[in-house]
């Protein structure tokens, strides 16, 4: 008998109607003979509610921040279960101190260290359905954590990594993996099945269909994982570990993100351990820097320094690299918000050398400018304008046929 882990973000139980069709879901996957473990988000807004309370009351306790905001998942799971038993299949809801998924102890941002999974076995071997509250856990000292951003999507991969399940499903409100933003581009189409490390770049590059961290823990206990929409039937897109055919594309995905801030410190006097110079007040600062460019010399033995940070870094990353720049004797800096990185991803890319060629003609017979230019064995991405950002999306889905390869 199967295992399968699914995962119901907020959207999927904003209201008590969507709930009772998770619990549909669920069901019908039970009764297909699989055993099943869910975990559901809060409902959609509810998290964004605790924490509107929180600052106006306090900043400064990060431990009871963490404990108001892991009660919108407990307000899912109870409900779920309720709706599940409903329907004739006993479940029970557990949070992340009741199973004990054991996190380090920083608040807001932990880290799951591990899982007790005695409890959900019992379930499963009682024909139980296990309803667990994604996006926290608990420290050694019995404090409540919270896993931040994506953390239910964490959860579900580590629980599906502790119980050793054959498939993680995650049911968002999108039906998929994309070629391309479907909002952006048309004509993008839903792909059935993307390699792990190019999930991977495209999360890391601006599509926000599985976050990060979720995909660190899968590709490091090699859990399969399935995209798919709570609201619209259909197989969704698996993302696995097996190696792509010859015959697949060499572009698998479009990817845009327009989150991108630009900073170039102009006419520096070359020197040995620059850049670390440079970018050292960033790491101090946690702030992370992407892109990275340096020119060579000029004559007079100067150079420039580029290099983007988020968007939402940019006026502290300004104010550093004024301080930066009369250090290391810059003629200036010149810095910019209205940049996008646009980027290709597909492991089709190791064994061809045409790919970046094409997406550089693609955009320059468009008039599209590049400002920076980074690599990978299976990514390429620029930086452009972001007044271009999607029609540069649109330029590039078209010159490699992504529509008609999905």
């Amino acid at each position: 008998m199967s295992l399968i882990v699914q995962k119901f973000g907020g959207s999927s139980v904003a209201n008590l109607e969507r709930i009772q069709n998770v619990a549909r879901i669920v069901a019908d996957t039970k009764a297909k003979g699989h055993q099943v473990v869910v975990v559901v988000s809060a409902m959609l807004g509810e998290t964004d509610r605790w924490i509107e309370l929180a600052r106006h009351l306090s900043a400064e306790n990060d431990r009871e921040y963490d404990a108001l905001i892991a009660t919108g998942e407990q307000v899912s799971a109870a409900l779920l279960s309720l709706a599940l038993t409903g329907l004739g299949y006993p479940a029970a809801s557990y949070n992340g101190t009741q199973i004990r998924i054991l996190t380090t102890d920083e608040h807001k941002k932990a880290r799951i260290l591990n899982i007790e999974t005695e409890a959900l076995q019992a379930e499963l071997a009682a024909s139980r359905i296990p309803v667990i509250t994604g996006f926290q856990g608990v420290t050694e000292a019995g404090a409540i954590t919270t896993l931040g951003r994506g953390g239910s999507d964490l959860t579900a991969v580590a629980i599906a990594a502790a119980l050793d399940a054959d498939e993680c499903e995650i049911y968002t409100d999108v039906d998929g993996v994309y070629t391309s933003d479907p909002r952006i581009v048309p004509d993008a189409r839903r792909l059935s099945r993307v390699e792990f490390g190019e999930m991977m770049e495209m999360a890391s590059l601006g599509a926000k269909v599985l976050q990060n961290r979720c995909l660190e823990f899968a590709g490091k206990y090699k859990v399969p994982v399935r995209v798919l929409s709570s609201l619209q039937a259909g197989g969704g897109t698996l993302v696995d570990f097996e190696e792509k055919l010859p015959q697949e594309p060499l572009v698998s995905g479009v990817a845009l993100d327009r989150n991108q801030a630009k900073i170039t410190l102009q006419g520096i006097p070359e020197r040995p351990g620059l850049a670390s110079y440079i970018l050292g007040p960033l790491s101090q600062r946690g702030i992370e820097v992407d892109m990275i460019v340096q020119n060579l010399p000029s004559a007079e033995g100067l150079i420039d320094f580029s290099f983007t940070v988020n968007r939402d870094d940019y006026e502290a990353t300004q104010q550093l690299m004024q301080a930066v720049a009369q250090e290391v004797s810059a003629q200036g800096v010149v810095a910019s918000a209205t940049v996008a990185k646009l980027s290709l991803v597909g492991v089709g890319m190791r064994s061809h050398a045409s790919v970046a060629s094409t997406m550089f003609s693609a955009l320059g017979r468009e008039g599209i400018d590049i400002y920076l230019i980074t690599s990978s064995e299976i990514k390429i991405s620029t930086l452009i304008d972001d007044k271009f950002a999607e029609m540069g999306a649109r330029v590039l889905h078209q010159a490699f046929k992504l529509s008609l390869c999905a």
